[in-house]
């Protein structure tokens, strides 16, 4: 997938790699490598500002749902998977059982899970809001320890309002704190 566009933005989680077509979010990394960045950085290329003025407020507590103009690139099988990520409410988890089920194919719960790993634009499109059968995390892009603490997150901020992310997780020691 070619970006046109990309940038760094220093979140909670470290740093995130942002990508656009010049018009829509193309990409968010949170394990990202200068190769990813493909062409070039252009801080200030649509839709950059809006996107971190809206994970800001995510990381903050104070947004709950993304409203960002997105470009999923993928076959016809990931861009359905990746549109049902969107649907999940926000602090709910859901198996990849379920996810095949709400696509119409109960049996492809595998299929759902390549396509889940493959997402391009990973926190917005909530990937890591899908766990195994058996209630357990399995693979998150941006490592297990990261899926945890966007749960958790997700979980106190539905508990207690606008709780800001660094509350709910220490990111240098990788742990995870009840919230006060």
């Amino acid at each position: 997938m070619a970006h046109t566009y990309c940038t760094y933005w220093e979140s909670p989680l470290g740093t995130i790699l942002l990508c656009s077509d010049g018009t829509a979010l193309t990409g968010l990394y949170l394990n990202a490598t200068d190769s990813m960045a493909g062409t070039g950085i252009a801080d200030d290329a649509q839709p950059f500002a809006v996107v971190r003025e809206q994970l800001t407020e995510y990381f903050v507590g104070k947004r709950t749902v993304f409203d960002l103009p997105l470009h999923l690139q993928g076959t016809a099988f990931q861009i359905r998977v990746w549109t049902e990520l969107q649907r999940i409410p926000y602090g709910v988890t859901i198996s990849y059982g379920e996810l095949a089920k709400r696509l119409g194919d109960p049996k492809a719960s595998r299929a759902v899970g390549a396509a889940n790993g493959q997402n391009p634009i990973s926190l917005v499109v909530p990937c890591h809001r899908v766990i195994g059968a058996n209630g357990n995390l399995t693979g998150y892009g941006g490592g297990l320890a990261k899926k945890h603490a966007l749960l958790d997150f997700e979980r106190a901020v539905l508990a207690q309002g606008a709780v800001p992310f660094d509350e709910v997780f220490t990111p240098l020691s990788s742990s995870i704190r009840e919230p006060s």
